[in-house]
């Protein structure tokens, strides 16, 4: 490698730590934390002097956040060749943060919040550039670079937009989903690049950040298909919810969406994306935006890596994860679970949960008031019929007589005689109506024990156990799950396999033709961001796809496809899939055991107040007026000789099972309910479930019918 002249002193060139379209960047010897960029011998001549007006300048000293030329290389002959910068080490490109796949791979411990605080930095040093009077003008997710610790740092300085006594030094290139649409079809070459230009590019930095490497102008279009330029050119903010009906567009499916956010972050993106240049929001308004978003992020609930904004009314990750499969942070601490297990401790509650009883209905229902005789309706009808018996033997005896005094008039008095007979035979009190009596008061003792039983906490209790026992399934079923996931996972390993390697292939390094910045934005916002995700239908999908551009992208995955080759040898991908599942299993186990555990307490606890229960229900007024309602009426049904209907009443508190947590495939168990009995103050139960039944009527009669149907349709007589 050649010598460089860095002032009065000679150095020499270390390892090429990267290259771009303009020249190479090479490690110095003996100059730690610096590299030099040397540029080709055809772009020397035009850099020459922008570069010596930065380093005149001294940019370089007024900020770490920015590589600034800060001394001028030359070769030995003093010829110049390019400058010396800070070196940036342990970064990765900002588009390798916010793309989801290799965000996995490049910061595996990254959350929202960390993207959050990554905009929050790059704001910070596109404003630190501003305050040193420069433009960017090429702000794009090449240049800038992110590091582990969030902290952020901008590259590619020389090419800024730069003025110094009165020259200016243009930056004449330029990103085209970076540029905003007032330059769109303009020779960037020319253009004098402004603040408001900058303010354009990064917003769409923060948005992909923020939107999980989404374009806010690649969308869904009504009409026919534009390209991206032609969208940023119109102004067409798929995401907009001030000018939807103006730009026509939508986000993808599976992107967030923009009210998701707090009111100055959308106002925010309005702006930036709106009709007014001048609008935007400045690096000064982001941080402000940016600050209020961290400090407000919600905390889920189930997943301890999942920070969402705060105007979700749920977790947005645990959503998108539901829909697609896939976490787009996922909590790696879950293969080292740090909740305790107690397998013993666990089994003697599973038992002392099993062995649990609840109240029945003959424990909860007080003695029915003894009725003092016959109701006031049932004496009623009694001397309506005795009056009706009386008319008729009036009207037989008239009869009689008129058979002796007037015997040509014998018909008349024939009919008087059947009417009269057929009016003393109706002298018996009807059971119909009494019957109906009791079955309405025995649906109102029903009600009011359902009431009862709500007001002192058993439906709550008893929903506790339900869930319990569906905790409890899924815990027995916890070893078998892992067993065939476990299959699965060996049955499956070279679609696995074939899955990584293309993932390796980033369609950011495509290189297809045709198949620029632009179309690569919006493949990347429809989820299509390797090879691996390349497949016919769903690259047809994403606007500006047609069957040429279609093919090309397919074409390229096969040629890689075709140099895949099956590795049957076990590896270390293998035993890292394994330690991830058996380590989410274990996670899964550990936290139902908790449940468990913690659900037995709660038992323990209402069972104090299940003993009283019953002297509460001896002082209910309401439960025991319909107690007496349904006791006058079976007494009036007794003295009429005729059969009490069979009551209905059960207690019918217990909820329909809810879901829990449980391994993948766990096999799911019907849930035991309260001891069975018969009769009718007692709980009938299921011949298939145990769960309590309800009398219902059918084609050949009336029968006992579970009171989970139809979920559940067993019966018995």
């Amino acid at each position: 490698m050649q010598d460089i002249v860095i002032g009065k002193d000679r150095f020499s060139l270390a390892e090429r730590i990267g290259s771009g379209g303009e020249g190479e960047i090479y490690a110095i010897n003996g100059r730690s934390g610096q590299a030099v960029k040397i540029y080709f011998a055809n772009k020397r001549r035009d850099r020459e002097a922008k570069v010596r007006a930065m380093v005149g300048k001294g940019l370089a000293v007024s900020t770490d956040l920015i590589a600034y030329p800060g001394e001028v290389a030359m070769d030995q002959h003093g010829n110049f060749i390019g400058f010396v910068m800070r070196r940036v080490t342990g970064c990765r490109p900002l588009h390798e943060l916010y793309d989801p796949k290799s965000r996995k791979i490049q910061f595996p411990k990254a959350d929202c919040r960390f993207l959050v605080h990554v905009a929050l930095n790059v704001a910070r040093a596109v404003g630190k550039v501003h305050q040193t009077e420069c433009v960017i003008g090429d702000l794009n997710h090449s240049g800038v670079l992110v590091a582990q610790d969030a902290t952020v740092a901008l590259i590619d300085a020389d090419s800024f937009q730069f003025r110094l006594n009165g020259r200016s030094y243009p930056c004449v290139v330029g990103v085209p989903d970076f540029t905003p649409p007032e330059l769109h079809g303009k020779n960037l070459a020319s253009v004098e690049r402004t603040i408001a230009h900058d303010n354009f590019g990064l917003s769409v930095a923060i948005f992909h950040l923020l939107f999980m490497g989404k374009h806010p102008y690649a969308g869904i279009r009504k009409g026919p298909e534009t390209s991206m330029g032609e969208d940023i050119a119109q102004n067409r903010f798929a995401y907009s919810l001030q000018r939807s009906a103006q730009t026509q567009s939508k986000p993808p499916p599976g992107a967030l969406t923009l009210d998701l956010f707090p009111d100055a972050a959308v106002s925010a993106f309005e702006q930036a994306f709106g009709l007014n240049a001048g609008a935007r929001p400045s690096a000064a308004d982001w941080i402000g935006a940016l600050t209020k978003l961290e400090g407000s992020l919600n905390h889920c609930s189930r997943v301890k890596t999942h920070y969402f904004p705060s105007n979700a009314k749920r977790c947005v990750w645990c959503a998108l994860t539901a829909n697609s499969g896939s976490d787009m942070f996922p909590d790696l601490s879950a293969v080292t679970p740090n909740i305790p297990s107690d397998k013993l401790g666990t089994e003697q509650a599973i038992r002392e949960i099993l062995a649990f009883r609840f109240p029945t209905v003959a424990d909860l229902l007080p003695p029915a008031p003894t009725p003092r005789g016959a109701s006031a309706a049932l004496n009623e009808a009694k001397s309506g019929k005795r009056g009706r018996a009386l008319m008729g033997l009036l009207m037989m005896g008239g009869a009689v007589a008129g058979f002796i005094v007037a015997i040509p008039a014998w018909f008349v008095w024939v009919g008087l005689a059947i009417w009269g007979w057929v009016t003393f035979s109706d002298r018996d009190v009807a059971p119909a109506p009494f019957q109906k009596a009791f079955k309405d008061a025995d649906e109102k003792v029903q009600r009011e024990l359902e009431s009862f039983v709500r007001r002192n906490g058993l439906t709550e209790v008893v929903k506790v156990r339900s869930d319990l026992d569906a905790t409890i399934a899924a815990y027995k079923g916890h070893d078998d799950a892992l067993t065939r996931e476990l299959m699965i996972l060996k049955s499956n390993r070279e679609s696995r396999q074939r899955q990584a390697y293309l993932d390796g292939f980033s369609v950011r390094r495509a290189n297809i033709p045709g198949i620029g910045p632009s179309k690569t934005a919006t493949l990347i916002s429809f989820g299509i961001e390797t090879a691996a995700d390349v497949n016919r239908s769903a690259v047809l999908r994403v606007p500006g796809f047609g069957d040429v551009m279609t093919g090309k992208l397919v074409d390229w995955r096969r040629r890689h496809e075709s140099r895949f080759k099956y590795d049957r040898i076990a590896n270390a991908q293998d035993v890292t899939d394994e330690r991830a599942l058996r380590g989410r299993f274990a996670a899964q186990k550990a936290k139902l055991e908790s449940t468990i555990r913690n659900g037995l307490g709660t038992l323990r606890n209402a069972k104090a107040r299940f003993d009283v229960l019953p002297a509460k229900a001896r002082s209910d007024s309401a439960l025991l007026g319909a107690l007496g309602t349904r006791a006058q009426a079976e007494q009036d049904l007794k003295t009429l000789g005729a059969s009490v209907p069979a009551s209905i009443v059960a207690l019918t508190v217990t909820p329909p099972p809810q879901p829990v947590p449980q391994p993948p495939n766990a096999p799911r168990i019907t849930i035991p309910t309260q001891p069975r009995a018969t009769g009718t103050s007692g709980i009938v139960g299921c011949p298939r479930c145990g769960s309590t039944m309800r009398r219902r009527s059918g084609r050949f009669g009336q029968f006992w019918g579970c009171s989970r149907y139809p979920s559940c349709k067993g019966t018995r007589k």
